[in-house]
């Protein structure tokens, strides 16, 4: 991408982050009614990969629980009487735990408001949407869940890797690493992944980036295996590495990544090369 494309891409993001919404009058988008919780993905970082459901969502809720990956941009589409709780759920940083925001979705709930749980990403794909919606099962509070576009899709698809490839993988798995090498029984079976799938695709594991690779190593993946770190994925501050699966953990280090991370190991990593269309190049 030259420097005028990505200046003239930089303008357009700003010009729709700037601008109004306007409002959607399409047929088949739901009401939302009082005493209800709707949970909500709120994709990968680019408003723009916001659906049709999670933007009638934020415009009719009366209370919105987000967390700490819902950008300043969606956040700025919730009606100005709308009432917003910071739930956190960053890595290392200060967060509500998951018992007070279950506990916070049903108070709302009961008292009659239209409560909007906003998450990045899926709600169901590591980010307890599943638990949550459980909770208020149990305290008989009606529900609709509203998918989003996961990291693991999403911000891969802005890195230019396809999650799979016809000439490449029939199979992709999606792990979460944040516990890997803790002490306690793995809660994953390493060894399988490894031998099974030919792309891995990891959540939450930069700051189990060795040890991970270590485990990956030890069941068979080679050292050279290609690895890409995708870091603030689909948003302008978003920095793609590359290098070898030995060295995963020395490459975050070096380019100074840190989370919110995306790591993808397989062969579709090499595509970055040529498929890479959204800021700035791999290094």
């Amino acid at each position: 991408m030259s420097a005028d494309d990505k200046k003239q891409q930089d303008i357009i993001r700003l010009t729709l982050s700037d601008s109004v919404v306007p409002d959607i009058h399409i047929d088949g988008l739901p009401e939302f009614e009082a005493g209800w919780v709707w949970l909500a993905g709120a994709g990968p970082g680019d408003p723009g990969l916001l659906t049709l459901h999670a933007v009638n969502a934020l415009k009719q809720a009366d209370k919105v629980v987000y967390d700490a990956l819902v950008s300043e941009d969606i956040l700025s589409l919730v009606r100005p009487e709308a009432e917003l709780f910071y739930a956190g759920k960053r890595g290392g940083k200060p967060s509500w735990n998951q018992q007070d925001i279950t506990d916070k979705l049903i108070e709302l709930a009961k008292q009659g408001h239209r409560v909007l749980r906003l998450k990045g990403g899926d709600p169901f794909i590591f980010g307890r949407g599943g638990e949550e919606a459980q909770a208020l099962v149990a305290a008989d509070i009606s529900f609709r869940m509203i998918p989003g576009i996961s990291a693991g899709v999403g911000g891969l698809g802005y890195a230019g890797i396809p999650a799979t490839h016809r000439d490449v993988n029939h199979a992709v798995t999606f792990v979460t690493g944040h516990l890997a090498g803790k002490g306690e029984a793995e809660r994953l079976d390493w060894a399988s992944i490894a031998k099974a799938s030919p792309v891995i695709v990891i959540y939450m594991a930069m700051s189990r980036l060795a040890v991970i690779a270590d485990l990956l190593m030890q069941a068979g993946r080679s050292a050279d295996e290609p690895v890409a770190i995708v870091t603030h994925a689909t948003t302008p501050r978003q920095r793609i590495a590359t290098g070898r699966l030995a060295d995963a953990a020395q490459l975050a280090a070096d380019n100074g990544l840190e989370p919110p991370s995306i790591i993808v190991i397989g062969a579709v990593v090499d595509l970055a090369e040529t498929l890479h269309w959204f800021g700035d190049k791999p290094v």
